[in-house]
């Protein structure tokens, strides 16, 4: 009886907030599975691993230009609640299948998660160049709800060794163009800025600067580079 009591109780049990991060969780497991096979595109771990081989490569020296850019499709999360999981599956995956064919050839295009997409360009156009195809790949983009209204998308993006010489750096780059894009309006294009550095007073305990220098002096970068890696992380975390 005792243990008969105790399952109807914990099926009686209200529905705690872990219980429907779980639920989510599955969920969204189940949503990349879905996407991720149609589209059979590499995630954003082999996107970082791709770049980081290709900055440490030649292609500096051999005049090559390698320009990264980050895909949002706006206002996506209103979709699945409006049309249903499955229509923002057939969205994602049609953004994916438009920008890879809208790409050149020597773009790789990753899906970075959500519906977000990642694109790695290494060749012979500029930077410059790299930013009007992008812009076009943005106008021309015609994904339609069932109720035939057209989607738009925000892209952010980033020059190897003019915005970063490292993989972490350049990707916050792009993202902070991505973020500018939204802000200013989503539907649009920005490319990565010079940021201006607004001092903050210093909470850090001397064994955290310590162990800072000793990483900074470690990777051959700067200490403030890596303290902008790990609030963009931070960031990231919370949603931010």
């Amino acid at each position: 009886m005792a243990k008969k009591n105790a399952a109807a109780e914990e099926v009686a049990r209200p529905i705690t907030v872990e219980d429907h991060k779980e639920l989510n969780k599955r969920n969204n497991e189940k949503k990349r599975t879905a996407v991720n096979d149609a589209l059979k595109f590499p995630d954003g771990d082999q996107f970082e691993k791709d770049l980081t081989e290709l900055l440490s490569g030649d292609a500096e020296a051999g005049g090559e230009t390698i320009v990264i850019a980050l895909f949002d499709l706006d206002e996506f999360f209103h979709i699945n609640g409006d049309f249903g999981v499955e229509t923002g599956d057939r969205i994602i995956i049609e953004a994916g299948q438009y920008i890879r064919k809208s790409l050149p050839v020597e773009a790789s295009v990753y899906r970075m998660g959500g519906d977000e997409f990642g694109a790695i360009y290494k060749g012979e156009l500029e930077r410059e160049d790299v930013f009007l195809l992008l812009n076009e790949v943005r106008t021309n983009y015609d994904v339609r709800t069932p109720d035939g209204v057209r989607q738009t998308m925000t892209i952010g993006m980033a020059t190897a060794f003019a915005d970063a010489n490292r993989c972490a750096e350049l990707i916050r780059k792009a993202d902070s163009a991505l973020y500018r894009a939204k802000v200013n309006g989503r539907n649009r294009v920005a490319m990565a800025k010079e940021e201006k550095m607004i001092p903050k007073t210093s909470h850090y305990t001397q064994d955290q600067l310590q162990r800072l220098s000793k990483l900074a002096k470690r990777e051959g970068v700067g200490e403030a580079i890596l303290l902008r890696e790990a609030l963009d992380m931070l960031l990231k975390k919370y949603d931010i």
